[in-house]
């Protein structure tokens, strides 16, 4: 099965992305909702709080199982999707785009360099 893997992004080989571009945001991928199935609740950060790169930031439940959200990036958490509050099923329905979880203020762009392309992503899913 071939996933959507958009080449804006650089991806963590624990399938979170971000976005290389104002406003940073940070999701999951297409691949990661597939495994994990039907999305039944988020928890997020909330605005101001600092994630660290490689730490968990939050949590994506699913029908099948619960998974920590790892930071590919450090910053402050400068928004939060609030509708995954009452609607998480749009991290299944739209990961890219209106699936996203938060965005940061980023620390150190060239941290964005160390983080995986969508090519290599693609060869880690495939």
């Amino acid at each position: 099965m071939s996933f959507d893997v958009p080449t804006d992004r650089r991806y963590l080989e624990s399938h979170e992305w971000t976005t290389t571009e104002e406003p940073i945001r940070i999701g999951i991928s297409a691949f990661a909702q597939d495994e994990l199935g039907d999305v039944v609740f988020v928890e997020l950060p909330e605005a101001g709080e600092s994630i660290t790169a490689g730490e968990t930031f939050g949590v994506v439940e699913s029908i099948k199982a619960v998974s920590d959200l790892y930071a590919p990036i450090s910053g402050e958490v400068t928004a939060v999707n609030e509708a995954l509050f009452d609607a998480p099923e749009l991290v299944n329905e739209d990961p890219y785009g209106e699936g996203w979880m938060v965005e940061i203020d980023i620390d150190d762009e060239s941290a964005l360099e160390e983080l995986l392309s969508a090519d290599e992503y693609r060869e880690q899913i495939e």
